[in-house]
């Protein structure tokens, strides 16, 4: 007998689409929240829309944070203990909403997320990706109780954040890839579902890469659909595994070795061209994934990232040291082979 339990947290509500901002009261009365709201938020995105999301709450409280950092958390565990709010309503982009996920459940709170850019599958994702020094954590926390994602905010956001969105949900490909590659050769738990809707989620996007378009509202809902879905397949799987696999261990060493350079989405994209071809081979995948990201003006090579080849070429060959996690840089790869890899791809 299968007696085998999973206990799947995903948001109540999800508004996308056209003026729905205005919808948050709505979606909050929905939800019968009780407490005084505190909306956390960067300095942009409050000047852009945070007039707009207090009038529709009662008697809110703001924090305003600069990053996404263990500090800005603790500012705003600081407000809160003031305030002693029922909820958080997170506003912005990663920064103010990685922030807000991580002082949310340290305070034993909801929140709710209301992106102004499409950079990254954290608008409804149960993980917060922290920096500290030249480490970036990924933290485990509650996924949000809804989700209001104006697709007219999102389209007005600079149009690499939506690039960089777009880039991380196509890495999906190869993280899916790497989570089966640990399940047969480390018995790894695996969640058919959730590896299926994460892959299907990355053939959208590259499927419709073409028509993704800067300012094109219509892009922006299809790139916010796509990283919703990231999100809840996030939450039914448990963990990171359907969007983070060797790419994202790139990434992550990449913000060590040249903080600062390039966007996370970005790195992921370019990333996974890498990790595809260790996969696949000359036959594999790994042009359709460079040429999605081409044609949404995502860079593919190490230049486009703003890195040096040789700063690339260690990320790579260091990745696998990130963290405990199987993927197909388990081991490590040697310089030599990182440089073929990299150079077969056209990535140096």
């Amino acid at each position: 007998m299968f007696e085998k339990s999973t206990w799947i947290t995903l948001p109540r509500n999800v508004l996308l689409g056209h003026g729905v901002l205005a919808d948050l009261g709505a979606a909050l009365e929905d939800l019968y929240l009780t407490g005084r709201p505190l909306v956390v938020t960067s300095p942009t995105p409050n000047e852009l829309a945070g007039d707009r999301v207090r009038a529709q709450l009662t008697d809110p409280e703001t924090a305003v944070v600069d990053d996404a950092s263990f500090s800005a958390v603790e500012e705003v565990v600081d407000v809160a203990e003031a305030v002693d709010p029922g909820y958080l309503v997170a506003l912005g982009g990663g920064k103010p909403i990685d922030t807000a996920k991580m002082a949310a459940h340290r305070l034993g709170v909801g929140f709710v997320s209301v992106p102004t850019a499409a950079s990254h599958d954290g608008i409804v994702s149960g993980r917060s990706s922290i920096p500290e020094g030249d480490t970036r954590h990924s933290v485990a926390a509650d996924p949000p109780l809804a989700v209001v994602a104006d697709t007219e905010l999102l389209a007005d956001a600079p149009w690499e954040l939506t690039t960089a969105g777009c880039a991380d949900i196509i890495s999906n490909y190869t993280a899916v890839k790497d989570w089966r590659l640990a399940r047969r050769l480390r018995n790894v738990e695996y969640s058919e579902y959730a590896g299926a809707l994460s892959e299907m989620t990355a053939e959208l996007l590259v499927a419709s890469a073409d028509s993704i378009k800067p300012g094109l509202e219509e892009s922006s809902w299809l790139v916010a659909k796509a990283l919703v879905s990231s999100g809840v397949a996030m939450s039914i799987a448990g963990s990171s595994r359907p969007a983070s696999g060797a790419e994202h261990l790139i990434s992550h060493q990449l913000d060590r070795i040249a903080p600062g350079k390039a966007l996370h989405g970005h790195q992921v994209g370019v990333g996974s061209i890498l990790t595809e071809y260790l996969h696949s081979g000359e036959d594999g995948e790994w042009r359709s994934i460079r040429d999605a990201l081409a044609s949404i003006d995502a860079p593919t090579t190490a230049a486009g990232l703003g890195i040096d080849d040789e700063e690339l070429i260690r990320a790579l060959t260091t990745a696998h040291e990130i963290r405990d996690r199987y993927t197909i840089l388990a081991g490590g790869i040697t310089e030599a082979a990182a440089i073929e890899v990299a150079t077969a791809t056209d990535v140096i």
